[in-house]
C-alpha cells in the first residue's frame, strides 16, 4: 500500500500559477509548470512563479514534470524551472514540446509523449488521455497507484464536434472511472456558469459574418497558442476573395508550425504578405501575449508600428479573452479607436474564446470518473467552492472533497484520507524582464513609494583633510514637488540637512553612516508634517 501526497505550489486560489505535486511513496511527480501575469499594478512585475525550493530540495525524487497543454498559466515556468534543476524532464505533447522550445527551454529536457501510451515509473505509472481545449495535443493525466489512480484534468472542455488533435477520449476516461479513481483533481475556472460550455465557444459563423459584413480592412488581435480561434478566423475567411496578413514572427511561426502538423486547415492561397497590408478588403492578424496585454494595437494607436497605420473605417476584433485587470486598459484603447473612426467589433455576451468546463461539464467529467475524494484546483477561491458544491451534489461526502490553499498537504495512507495540519512553505517569486532572480518584495515596496511619493536626493561633499563641509547640501526631487514653487520647503530641507551634517563632523573623524540614517529620519517627520506625503529619501555625502 502507498503513502500519497496532494499538494499544490501555486494555482489554487488564484488563476494562473498552477503547479501540482503528487507524491506517491519517495517518488515526485509534477503536474503543470504554470505562470502568472503581473496586474497593472505590479510595478514592473513581468511574471509571478511559484517558489521553487521545495523542488529543488527534492530534486533526487522527481520523477518529471508533466504538462497538459501549451498555455502559459501551465507550463510557462518551465523555464525558470530548468535553470534552478538543470537535468530536471519535461513531458509533453508536440505542441507543447514546439511552446516549450519558443519560451527557451533546452530540447535536452523535453520527452515528447503521445496520448494514450503509458509511461512506467517502478511501481507507478502515468497515463495522458487527449481533452479538448483551445490549443492543440491539450491532455489530462492519470497517475496510477496501488491503492487506485491520481486523475489531473487540466484545461478542458466537452465538445463532441472537435475531433483530430482538439479532440477528447470520453471512453479512456470513462473506462479509467470504471478501473477506480482515488482523487480527482478538476479546474474550477467556469463552476459558476450554468450549462455546457459548448457550443459558446464555436466562433467560425461569428467572424465570417463580421468578414462579409465589413466592406473595409479588418483587424483580428489574437493570441498565438489559441490556434482553435485562429482556425475558426481562417475558416471565416475562406471563400471571400480577402488575403489575410499575418503580423509578427511570433504569430508566424505558430501559424506555420499548425498549418505544417495539421493543427491548422487553409489554402495557402489565403495568405497575403506585407505589400497587401494597405488593401482596402485585407485581414489583418495581430498577436498579442498576456505578458504585455494589447501591446500591439496600442503600437499602432500611437503611430509607432513600422507596417500598419490606422484608417478610418478599419474595423478591429478583439479575438483574445478578456481579463478584469486589464478591463481599465481595454476600455482606453477601445475609445482611441473610435477617436481615429475606427470600428470596434465586440464578442456577442453569449460567446466565449476561452475553453473551460462550465458546470454541466464538470457534473459529467465527475460521473465519468466517480472519484473517492475530489480536489478542486485551479481558480479563485469562490469558483473552487462552487465546484465542490457541484460534486457534493452529485453524491461525494463534503468531507471526501478538499479545499485547500497552496501549501496545505493532502495526505493519503493506504487509500483513506489522513486528517493532518501539514503545510509547506509556499511564496511568489517576482520575475522583472529578463532576469530569473527573485525582485523581491523589498524591490516592489521601493517601486510603490516612488511611484506614490517620489523620491527626494540629499547630495553634499565634505573636505577630507580639514573635515568641513565645502558643497551643499544640494536638493534634488523626482515626483515629490515642483522646486520653483516651494522655495521654503528646500530651504528648511537644506537647513536640516546641514545642521545633521555639522553635528557628526569632528576634527578627525565623520560619521558617513550616521548623517545619513539621520538625514533620512528627520527630513521623514519634516515631510510627512508638511505634506502628509512619505517621499523616498536618497543621501549622498562624499568627501574629497
Amino acid at each position: 500500500m502507498s503513502k500519497i501526497k496532494i499538494f499544490s505550489l501555486g494555482g489554487l486560489d488564484e488563476s494562473g500559477k498552477n503547479t501540482y505535486c503528487v507524491e506517491v511513496d519517495k517518488d515526485l511527480f509534477v503536474f503543470d509548470c504554470g505562470l502568472k501575469y503581473a496586474t497593472g499594478t505590479s510595478f514592473g512585475i513581468d511574471y509571478i512563479i511559484p517558489d521553487y525550493e521545495y523542488l529543488e530540495k527534492n530534486k533526487k525524487r522527481i520523477r518529471g514534470v508533466f504538462l497538459t497543454h501549451g498555455h502559459y498559466e501551465n507550463m510557462g515556468g518551465c523555464a525558470d524551472l530548468v535553470k534552478i534543476i538543470p537535468d530536471i524532464a519535461i513531458y509533453a505533447t508536440k505542441f507543447t514540446k514546439y511552446v516549450l522550445l519558443e519560451s527557451g527551454v533546452p530540447e535536452k529536457n523535453i520527452i515528447e509523449i503521445v496520448p494514450h501510451k503509458k509511461i512506467n515509473f517502478g511501481r507507478s505509472s502515468i497515463f495522458p488521455i487527449s481533452v479538448s481545449h483551445s490549443c492543440p495535443d491539450a491532455v489530462m493525466y492519470v497517475l496510477n497507484t496501488k491503492d487506485g489512480a491520481i486523475c489531473y484534468t487540466g484545461d478542458f472542455i466537452i465538445d463532441p464536434k472537435m475531433s483530430g488533435s482538439y479532440g477528447m477520449d470520453l471512453g479512456k476516461i470513462a473506462y479509467i472511472g470504471k478501473l477506480g479513481v482515488l482523487c480527482l483533481l478538476c479546474e474550477s475556472s467556469f463552476s459558476e456558469h450554468i450549462g455546457h460550455t459548448s457550443p459558446s465557444h464555436r466562433l467560425e459563423d461569428f467572424f465570417k459574418d463580421v468578414i462579409n459584413k465589413n466592406e473595409g480592412r479588418i483587424m483580428f488581435s489574437v493570441l498565438p497558442t489559441h490556434l482553435y480561434t485562429i482556425q475558426d478566423i481562417l475558416a471565416g475567411a475562406e471563400n471571400t476573395h480577402r488575403k489575410i496578413v499575418v503580423m509578427g514572427k511570433k504569430l508566424q511561426n505558430a501559424i506555420n508550425f499548425g498549418k505544417q502538423e495539421g493543427y491548422l486547415k487553409f489554402s495557402e492561397d489565403l495568405i497575403g504578405d506585407l505589400s497587401n497590408i494597405n488593401d482596402a478588403n485585407s485581414i489583418l492578424l495581430i498577436c498579442d501575449d498576456k505578458e504585455n496585454p494589447y501591446a500591439s494595437i496600442s503600437k499602432i494607436i500611437n503611430n509607432y508600428d513600422k507596417y500598419i497605420t490606422l484608417k478610418k473605417g478599419d474595423a478591429i476584433c478583439f479575438a483574445e479573452p478578456r481579463y478584469d485587470a486589464n478591463e481599465k486598459l481595454l476600455v482606453k484603447i477601445e475609445n482611441d479607436l473610435a477617436m481615429a473612426g475606427c470600428k470596434i467589433i465586440p464578442l456577442p455576451k453569449e460567446k466565449n474564446i476561452l475553453h473551460h468546463p462550465s458546470s454541466e461539464d464538470l457534473m459529467l467529467m465527475i460521473r465519468l470518473m466517480n472519484p473517492k475524494y475530489y480536489m478542486p484546483v485551479k481558480g479563485e477561491y469562490r469558483y473552487m467552492v462552487g465546484n465542490a458544491n457541484l460534486a457534493n451534489s452529485l453524491g461525494i461526502p463534503a468531507e471526501n472533497i478538499f479545499l485547500k490553499q497552496n501549501g496545505d498537504i493532502v495526505e493519503i495512507e493506504d487509500g483513506n484520507y489522513v486528517d493532518s495540519m501539514n503545510h509547506i512553505k509556499v511564496n511568489d517569486c517576482l520575475i522583472d524582464g529578463k532576469s530569473s532572480d527573485d525582485v523581491g518584495e523589498l524591490v516592489v515596496k521601493d517601486r510603490e513609494m516612488l511611484s506614490e511619493n517620489g523620491i527626494v536626493l540629499i547630495s553634499a561633499t565634505i573636505s577630507k583633510k580639514d573635515k568641513v563641509l565645502l558643497v551643499g547640501p544640494e536638493v534634488t526631487t523626482r515626483g515629490f514637488v515642483y522646486v520653483k514653487d516651494s522655495k521654503e520647503m528646500i530651504s528648511e530641507i537644506k537647513r536640516i540637512s546641514e545642521n545633521v551634517i555639522n553635528r557628526n563632523i569632528s576634527d578627525t573623524y565623520v560619521e558617513y553612516n550616521k548623517i545619513k540614517t539621520e538625514i533620512r529620519t528627520e527630513l521623514s517627520k519634516f515631510l510627512y508634517n508638511e505634506t502628509e506625503c512619505k517621499p523616498m529619501i536618497i543621501a549622498v555625502v562624499q568627501e574629497i
